[in-house]
């Protein structure tokens, strides 16, 4: 499929094919770097933003995790740890270099694997009667399985 235009109406066609189409634009927006980008620009852009948000939910975290004195609680926010590492230390960093290199299938696995580990993080959560990092983690989903469908669109 393929996209024209630029700027703000690439952004708008784009976001169009994502899910979360007010997170995409809102997003993709605030680079001024978006306005003269491709699709591949605007997934790079994209991936780039998700991994400034899971860089900083990270130390949220492990700030909960230092105070907490709930042993389920400290269990899950360790496993939440983990994931976030991952996300920021390897399926981002990995989803951008793919999208440079040209290869869209392996950068939109690294994006859906972000989206998972989010996912899994919440669902740590369902017998936790408040999950401490609700909008945080939310918007780390809800930005990947975005980008995912930007770079899917190069496929």
């Amino acid at each position: 499929m393929e996209l024209h235009g630029h700027g703000a109406d690439l952004i708008q066609t784009t976001c169009q094919r994502t899910p979360f189409y007010y997170l995409c634009v809102s997003t993709l927006r605030l680079d001024p770097q978006s306005s003269g980008a491709d699709v591949a620009g605007l997934a790079r852009i994209g991936a780039n933003k998700l991994k400034a948000k899971a860089t900083a939910t990270l130390p949220q975290i492990t700030g909960l995790l230092k105070v907490t004195k709930d042993p389920n609680l400290e269990m899950a926010l360790s496993e939440y740890v983990d994931y976030y590492n991952a996300i920021v230390k390897y399926d981002i960093p990995e989803a951008i270099e793919a999208v440079v290199k040209g290869d869209p299938k392996f950068g939109a696995e690294g994006v859906n694997d972000a989206a998972n580990e989010a996912d899994a993080c919440g669902r740590r959560f369902k017998t936790q009667p408040k999950f401490p990092i609700y909008g945080s983690n939310k918007v780390v989903h809800d930005l990947s399985v975005v980008v995912a469908s930007i770079v899917q669109l190069l496929l």
